[in-house]
């Protein structure tokens, strides 16, 4: 059985996959490993794809995945698992900022440490402050709500039981929460390695400010998947009963008021003179509405689809 998979997503990284290529195979060949090298191309618009064909001529080891566009690194990071063989999955970026000096360290931390997943640290960056910044921020609230004590959740550089990669789906934009993904589903040990973080020697990078916004929203959006995905009535539900209930309430004492006041002999206002009335209407039918949400979700939930979201244009050296 290969011992290492080293997944890589690709994107306009025609410059640095052969200096990563022969990177690599030095390393597991200093250490006798076996291996494989799973690129990824996700639509580049440049010469990448031709350039892995190449590889794969002067190096068996490498096997290449062709997007038919550009779908994102959560999708070739899924693409790559779902074809790797290796007992642990490694995964880097190709632009040479990621040592593959640091591959034997975290397959030693999985083989022997008994981690399912090992996280690199880029505890000395080689980027602006515009980067190191936001990227300190968001890291922070990722810990305070995954609780899941890692400094640097984005780091590209890591390491995976391969059991591990089988039973994750990524999507979206979850590469950033991939830890995270694993300790949702039993894979709880979790450790962290620190590594060396290497100036950028080509091209320049693909990922703007923009990425910490989206890396909120993202946070936001797979803590709410992970807790409701298989129950969305419990969360549409229990705000529908909530309003449903708020509106009934206040319709029933404007009634009792109304009632109360007549019985009395008080000049008492009209129910639907009132403006609570119509707060009350409001609640009711939000209720009914959340109510009818959590019906319609249960139902897109037990017949939701695994299908991959994205499209494979060309492989190469995978046997099937």
């Amino acid at each position: 059985m290969t011992q290492i998979s080293v997944v890589v997503p690709v994107f306009n990284e025609e410059e640095s996959l052969p200096e990563l290529t022969h990177w690599i195979s030095r390393v597991m060949q200093d250490h006798g490993f076996s291996y494989e090298i799973i690129y990824i191309n996700d639509g580049s618009s440049d010469y990448s794809w031709s350039v892995i064909n190449k590889l794969h001529k002067e190096c068996d080891e490498v096997k290449g995945i062709n997007f038919t566009r550009n779908y994102g690194k959560s999708a070739a990071l899924d693409a790559g698992f779902r074809r790797a063989s290796g007992e642990v999955v490694i995964t880097m970026d190709a632009d040479l900022q990621d040592s593959p000096d640091e591959i034997p360290g975290l397959y030693m931390m999985v083989k022997e440490g008994g981690f399912d997943v090992v996280s690199g640290w880029k505890k000395q960056r080689h980027d602006p402050l515009s980067k190191t910044i936001p990227s300190r921020f968001f890291n922070g609230i990722t810990r305070w709500i995954s609780g899941i004590k890692l400094h640097d959740f984005n780091c590209g550089l890591k390491a995976y039981r391969l059991k591990v990669v089988k039973n994750i789906q990524i999507y979206g934009e979850m590469h950033r929460y991939i830890p995270l993904l694993c300790k949702w589903n039993g894979f709880s040990k979790i450790g962290e390695k620190i590594v060396q973080h290497q100036a950028r020697k080509y091209g320049y990078s693909k990922f703007g400010i923009e990425r910490f916004l989206n890396g909120f929203l993202d946070l936001i959006s797979v803590s709410f998947v992970h807790r409701y995905k298989k129950k969305p009535m419990h969360f549409f539900g229990l705000l529908g009963s909530f309003s449903f209930l708020a509106g009934f309430a206040i319709t029933c004492w404007l009634i009792f008021q109304k009632v109360y006041g007549l019985s009395k002999g008080f000049q008492v206002r009209e129910v639907t003179d009132q403006p609570l009335f119509f707060l009350a209407l409001v609640a009711l039918i939000i209720g009914v509405q959340l109510f009818v949400t959590g019906f319609i979700a249960e139902l897109m939930t037990s017949n939701q689809s695994k299908e991959a979201e994205y499209k494979i244009d060309e492989e190469i050296n995978f046997n099937f």
